[in-house]
């Protein structure tokens, strides 16, 4: 690797950022001599990153090939070298789930699993993880960075030409580390705040390093997270390069169909501990069902059975209709296409079709907007109750930022707590089925457990406020998506002139096909973004079956449908070679 030109001075205002830092751990930690050292030595490889690419001043116009030496080292998946026969891929799929499915049930070690606070509890669905296991942090810091990434890349911070080849490695390695360093922005605040660590393994440090037991003890519960998440990223790359589909795509998919397969058909009790009974009906909706209506009383089910089985938490009826709606109405949208007629340039009569899909920009802007959500309860949990966090000037313990329950609040109202009560965490957090908002609305007397001291309207502004958010961010992540991902109209116009077609009537020229896709890819781009927001939104107010959110259902439908697409592609590649060269190009 060629040395990298640098601008030695640029090291003067980081060192100068740097001491700053390390000043504020001082003051608002309250951190000694020794942990001071700590802090500095932990935070010191960040500055360094800053430092390479702030030196940078080679020929190329992005600073970030300052990190091209760093980024070409980091551990990866190499691609295989020839074609990887169908059930070769399917081995290596299905492999990787079992390994993802093993993992969740490997907890993380000296963690106390009585005391441990979920952070992340209404999002599981969605970043494919268990809490406690190694798991813990699932594909959020993946796609934390696929968000940071793609922003910087659509505000044209980066200054990256996407569409070179040279440019789209860069990123693409830049990405790479971005993970890295999400991993431990998610990890550390957790496992100093939340993870508890075991009685027992800080005595025992302890013992070797008198006073830093448990610092150690939460250093050690850091560094198997990191092991975890990291490996998830590599899944992921072995199942994009090796398997069908994509390997994230697949986590959240197996998870989201065996939350939805436990509140459908699940017997045991809704609480385990007591035995089955009318007000402890089981737990899934079918058998709560099926059970009601035959232990109950013709004067009971009138009054309060048939509420109980559709609406009443957890798993009514109403989630499970609702669930079945919205996988309808994913699976008609996912199928829906816009065709362009095109021809080829030298078969004479040799037409076809070019096609659209509907949900152009797919399900990817939904995982964004959510990834998003939480991270804002995440952060703003971290400000209001961190030790150190919560005494940042503005943002610490601020009550329009995210305000979260005190010890009485938890008593009276039964929630945990990770639940926020006020200011801009509160309107962002997700309902959960018409319990969780409607009801309260119209009858606010007996639904203020739910409302948490709020008024009917203040919650009605809640769940506008929610959908409009997951519509709005949708929208702007598919846009990003779209153009980061070559599926603009630039790009498609240069592949559709590539494979030596043009559409009927226009002169061949790229710009004038740029043009016609013009008319169609921004229009179903920003459609799709709002679609996807919608459906996941609307099936969060409707409320899904084992507790998987309206954008985990989402998410698994279209996941499911587009992996019986890629294995049909497949499988037509391996019966005909000529048609593999058509798609892969090789």
């Amino acid at each position: 690797m060629a040395e990298i030109q640098r601008n030695r001075a640029a090291a003067i205002p980081v060192v100068i950022f740097y001491a700053l830092v390390i000043v504020g751990f001082w003051y608002f930690g309250h951190y000694g001599a020794a942990k001071l050292v700590v802090a500095a030595v932990l935070t010191s490889p960040v500055f360094y990153l800053i430092y390479l690419v702030a030196s940078y001043k080679g020929p190329k116009k992005s600073r970030l090939y300052g990190l091209e030496n760093l980024t070409s080292k980091l551990p990866a998946i190499k691609k295989p070298k020839g074609h990887v026969q169908f059930k070769y891929k399917l081995m290596w799929t299905a492999l990787v789930v079992i390994l993802y499915f093993a993992l969740t049930n490997v907890y993380v070690y000296g963690l106390n699993r009585t005391d441990t606070i979920d952070v992340f509890a209404a999002f599981r669905a969605i970043f494919a993880g268990a809490s406690g296991s190694l798991m813990d942090l699932g594909i959020g810091p993946i796609v934390t960075a696929s968000i940071v990434m793609q922003l910087f890349a659509g505000a044209k911070i980066f200054n990256l030409d996407l569409q070179d080849t040279s440019d789209r490695a860069i990123y693409q390695g830049v990405q790479k580390l971005m993970v890295i360093i999400m991993i431990f922005v998610e990890a550390i605040p957790q496992a100093f705040g939340y993870l508890v660590p075991d009685a027992s393994l800080v005595s025992r440090l302890n013992a070797l390093a008198p006073g830093f037991g448990h610092f150690l003890a939460e250093t050690v519960i850091v560094l198997q997270l990191f092991f975890g998440s990291y490996l998830v990223f590599l899944m992921d790359e072995v199942v994009s390069k090796y398997g069908i589909g994509s390997g994230i795509s697949l986590f959240i998919a197996a998870g989201v169909s065996q939350q939805l397969i436990t509140g459908t058909f699940n017997w045991l009790p809704t609480t385990p501990t007591s035995p089955l009974s009318l007000s402890n009906p089981p737990a899934g909706a079918l058998p709560k069902m099926f059970y009601i209506l035959t232990h109950s009383s013709a004067s009971y089910l009138s009054n309060t059975g048939m509420l109980s089985i559709l609406f009443q938490q957890p798993n009514p009826m109403i989630a499970l209709i609702g669930t079945l709606f919205i996988f309808f109405l994913v699976a008609y949208f996912q199928s829906s296409k816009i065709e362009l007629p095109i021809a080829h340039e030298r078969v004479r009569g040799a037409r076809g079709r070019y096609p659209l899909q509907l949900l152009y920009a797919s399900n990817i802007p939904v995982i964004l907007a959510t990834a998003l959500l939480a991270n804002v309860s995440m952060w703003t949990l971290l400000f209001w109750s961190s030790p150190v966090l919560s005494k940042v000037p503005i943002l610490g313990h601020d009550r329009y930022l995210g305000a979260y329950p005190t010890a009485s609040q938890i008593s009276q109202y039964g929630i945990s707590s990770t639940t926020p009560v006020g200011g801009l965490a509160y309107y962002l957090a997700a309902p959960n089925g018409l319990s969780d908002w409607l009801f309260p609305i119209l009858q606010p007397s007996t639904g203020q457990s739910v409302l948490l001291g709020h008024t009917p309207w203040e919650e009605a502004i809640h769940v506008i406020v929610f959908v409009l958010f997951m519509v709005g961010a949708s929208v702007l992540f598919a846009k990003f998506w779209i153009e980061t991902t070559n599926m603009g109209p630039s790009a498609v116009a240069r592949q559709i002139m590539s494979s030596g077609m043009q559409i009927p009537g226009f002169r061949r020229d790229p710009k004038v096909m740029e043009r016609v896709l013009q008319k169609y890819i921004p229009a179903i781009t920003v459609f799709s973004g709002a679609v996807v927001g919608l459906l996941a939104a609307g099936a969060n107010l409707i409320g899904t079956v084992g507790d998987t959110s309206g954008t985990g259902l989402l998410l698994a439908v279209g996941i499911v449908i587009q992996f019986y697409e890629a294995m049909g592609r497949e499988q037509l590649m391996e019966m005909h070679p000529v048609i593999r060269q058509f798609f892969v190009g090789g």
